[in-house]
C-alpha cells in the first residue's frame, strides 16, 4: 500500500492533530522495527499510520466500533489482508484476533508506548524528543501517578511476547521517534 494512500484515509477519518499525531508516531516505530524481522518497512508502516484511522469516528472499541468497523472500510477501499490483519490484532480482547505474525506483535508493543513517550517529551523544559533519554522514561515508567491510564504491564508484556527486551524496546521506539521528530512536532 503507498503511504499517500494510507495518509489520505488518516486524514479523511480523523481531524485531531494529537491522533494524527499519535498514528504518525507508530508509523515511525512501525518502520523502524520491520528491517528487523524482515518485513517490508513500507507495508508496517501502513498498519501503523492507519491503526486508529477510525477511532475518533467510532471511539467506542467494540465489535460495532474501533477497529471492527475500520476493517470493514480498509476492505472496502482494498487493504491488504495483513494490514487489517494487524489492525484488528491491535484489539484483541474485542477481535478474537491473536498477535501472531512479527508485524502483529509489534504494533501492540508500540501503540501505547508512543503515547507514553509523547507524554513523557511534553514535561520536558524543551517538550522535545531529541534531547530525550531513555532514562527519562523510565524514572516516569516508575512514577505510577504519571501518565496513569497507560498499562506498563500491558507494553511489558507485549515486548516480551514479540522478543524484545523492555530497555531495548523503549529506546527503538525513542529512536525511531526522534528520527521523526520535526514530523511529530516534537523537535
Amino acid at each position: 500500500m503507498e503511504r499517500a494512500a494510507a495518509w489520505a484515509i488518516v486524514t479523511e477519518f480523523t481531524q485531531s492533530d494529537s491522533l494524527r499525531r499519535h498514528m504518525l508516531a507508530v508509523e515511525c516505530a512501525m518502520r523502524a522495527y520491520a528491517p528487523r524481522f524482515g518485513g517490508d518497512p513500507d507495508v508496517w508502516g501502513a498498519a501503523g499510520l492507519l491503526h486508529d484511522f477510525d477511532y475518533e469516528r467510532y471511539p467506542d472499541v467494540a465489535v460495532a466500533g474501533h477497529p471492527v468497523v475500520g476493517s470493514h472500510i480498509l476492505r472496502e477501499r482494498g487493504v491488504p489482508e495483513e494490514i487489517i490483519r494487524a489492525i484488528l490484532a491491535h484489539a484483541e480482547e474485542i477481535t478474537a484476533v491473536i498477535p501472531t505474525t512479527p508485524m502483529e506483535k509489534i504494533l501492540v508493543a508500540v501503540d501505547e508506548l508512543t503515547g507514553f513517550i509523547i507524554a513523557v517529551a511534553l514535561v520536558r523544559p524543551s517538550k522535545s524528543l531529541l534531547d530525550m533519554e531513555v532514562k527519562s522514561i523510565k524514572k516516569k515508567w516508575k512514577d505510577k501517578a504519571f501518565a496513569a491510564p497507560v498499562d506498563r504491564a500491558y507494553i511489558e508484556q507485549a515486548a516480551e511476547k514479540a522478543g524484545i527486551p523492555l530497555d531495548e524496546h523503549l529506546s527503538m521506539v525513542l529512536e525511531a521517534m526522534r528520527a521523526s521528530a520535526q514530523t511529530l512536532g516534537m523537535a
